[in-house]
């Protein structure tokens, strides 16, 4: 029981009404800040070690759409800000066109004494995460403006409500803006829901749309507050919930601008400085003479561009990781790429192009892509259907067809420029991650790959062909003359949560024929509160029912400690 004294020595104390709210849920009195506090991924702040390779513009690019941005934090929209000034802009472009680096520059030109706060969302990431991150900016900020903040509470739902009121029920007049909140990526946010493919009546799954959604309301009502001090910036892609959601039709007072990188901004000249700085780089790092590379070269690769910062950053990282051949020789196969295709209105042919130039230039097309749809799977499905890093070192394990080879770098070592593999030193304890979400956006429509018959593969694909791996290192796991280590056996038991079993093993073509029963009995003592052993023993092993009862048995009196 709580009790509260609400002004115990107030006399003559008059009011017309009086609005308490008191929800709060926590255990052993822990406050709302310490139960937000383990679902924070620290590594999203923009500083973090985590993003310390995160990119950022090219100095003296981007400059003007930095200091429109940076303005607009300091003052708004100046003269003409209202009683309802809009705290909240939309930054929007497509796939490539710099928002990530844009929103990371202009962090950093806030950091330091100024109090702006950034959050770049990680891939992946469930979007339940990052809105309870931005719930705890919120509830930071009635901490350390308590005068300005009369009310306050946790709602059943989720969200943070907050309201400052005067003596006489009205509003107080709104706070000037003291900082920003710049959130990156809340298009790649994905709905935090337990995937358990053993369970059939599992409940309804939210869309990736719904709890997107969620995050853009929970900013709007934050904002909305007059005494909230922050102004925000959201970075995303063009998705139908975020026209929707900042289409000024749909509300009745506008509450944000819109800022198109693509169309407010001409990237060329960027672009052009870009190259310009990077070529000069290369001629130092490899000799090369003055005259190199030949004149009209940046003005093409400029041109083949059409906007899009990722093109022009992953020609240089071609250039720059090259394994095998000399750069002028790679630089020459770019622009003859570009040179076959026709003048279209598609901005993302060329890129498009060189992705698919890149991925032939690997031994096995076919193969390195479900490798790294494979990989792309595993790395977004940490923190929604397992907490084990998809390591480097057993990422390889368990994707090789012979443990011993060296099938990994011999599919992706000419894909560098794609992405990061880390040097063998580290692969114990380090993941594969790609340089950006645009080639997972190549791959997976049909319409830009698919007259490469060999780029593209359907998701379900992918699934079978990660459970027909799993299955593979199964069999060699059930070999007493293979023994696998601790780290890769706990990586193991989180793959098939990320692989939707009900269909992956119906068109699968490996099947356990010849599992050993006391490799799985001891995976079970083992690891005996995991139930997931359970539900995979028995999807994999649906004809052999003579084992199935006997071994349940044994998990739950393992499980209940006998």
């Amino acid at each position: 029981m709580v009790h509260i004294e609400i002004l115990p020595d107030s006399q003559g104390l008059q009011a017309e009404r009086v609005n308490i709210v008191a929800n709060i849920s926590s255990h052993a009195g822990v406050g709302p800040l310490k139960e937000l506090e383990g679902h924070i991924a620290a590594g999203a702040i923009h500083d973090s070690d985590e993003r310390c390779d995160a990119p950022k513009c090219q100095p003296e690019t981007r400059v003007a759409v930095q200091d429109d941005l940076y303005d607009w934090i300091l003052d708004g929209d100046g003269a003409s800000e209202s009683e309802h000034p809009k705290k909240i802009k939309w930054v929007t472009g497509p796939a490539g066109c710099g928002k990530t680096a844009i929103m990371g520059s202009l962090a950093g030109r806030f950091h330091g004494p100024a109090p702006e706060d950034s959050l770049h969302h990680h891939p992946g990431e469930p979007a339940g995460r990052t809105s309870r991150r931005l719930e705890e900016r919120h509830l930071k900020c009635h901490r350390e403006e308590p005068k300005r903040f009369q009310e306050e509470s946790m709602r059943p739902d989720g969200n943070t409500c907050t309201s400052a009121t005067a003596g006489d029920g009205t509003p107080t007049r709104p706070t000037t803006a003291r900082g920003a909140i710049i959130i990156g990526g809340v298009d790649e946010c994905e709905a935090e829901q337990y995937h358990d493919g053993s369970k059939a009546n599992s409940p309804r799954a939210r869309t990736n749309d719904q709890d997107q959604l969620e995050i853009l309301q929970v900013l709007q009502a934050a904002s909305s507050d007059p005494s909230f001090p922050f102004r925000i910036l959201i970075a995303s892609r063009p998705e139908r919930v975020f026209r929707d959601f900042f289409d000024p039709q749909n509300t009745p007072i506008a509450f944000a601008d819109k800022l198109d990188l693509h169309e407010d901004y001409n990237a060329d000249a960027d672009i052009t400085l870009f190259f310009e700085v990077q070529f000069s780089r290369l001629r130092r790092r490899y000799k090369f003479p003055p005259s190199w590379p030949p004149p009209g070269t940046v003005q093409t690769l400029v041109e083949n561009a059409s906007g899009q910062f990722i093109y022009a950053a992953t020609v240089i990282r071609i250039l720059e990781t090259a394994h095998r051949d000399p750069p002028e020789a790679l630089l020459k196969a770019i622009l003859a790429t570009g040179a076959t295709l026709k003048m279209t209105s598609n901005p993302l042919e060329q890129l498009d192009a060189l992705y698919t130039h890149i991925l032939e230039s690997s031994p096995d097309p076919p193969l390195s892509v479900r490798w790294i749809c494979s990989i792309n799977e595993l790395n977004a499905s940490v923190g929604l259907y397992h907490y084990h890093l998809p390591y480097t070192s057993n990422v390889n394990m368990l994707l090789q067809t012979d443990p011993e080879s060296n099938e990994a770098e011999h599919l992706l070592g000419n894909l560098h420029s794609l992405i990061r593999i880390p040097p063998p030193s580290d692969q114990a304890t380090t993941q594969y991650n790609f340089y950006h979400k645009s080639l997972f956006d190549f791959l997976e429509d049909p319409a830009r790959c698919g007259n490469q018959q060999e780029l593209y593969v359907e998701k379900k694909e992918i699934e079978v062909f990660m459970w027909d791996r799993f299955v593979q290192a199964c069999m060699r796991g059930c070999n007493t003359l293979f023994s696998f280590s601790d780290s890769f056996l706990e990586f193991l038991l989180d793959v098939p949560c990320t692989v939707e079993i009900s269909w992956a093993i119906p068109h699968s073509k490996t099947h356990l024929k010849s599992a050993s029963a006391a490799w799985w009995v001891s995976l079970a003592i083992t690891h005996k509160v995991d139930e997931r052993i359970w539900w995979i023993f028995e999807f994999g092993h649906q004809s052999v029912r003579a084992v199935l009862n006997p071994f349940q048995m044994l998990l739950v009196s393992l499980q209940a400690g006998v």
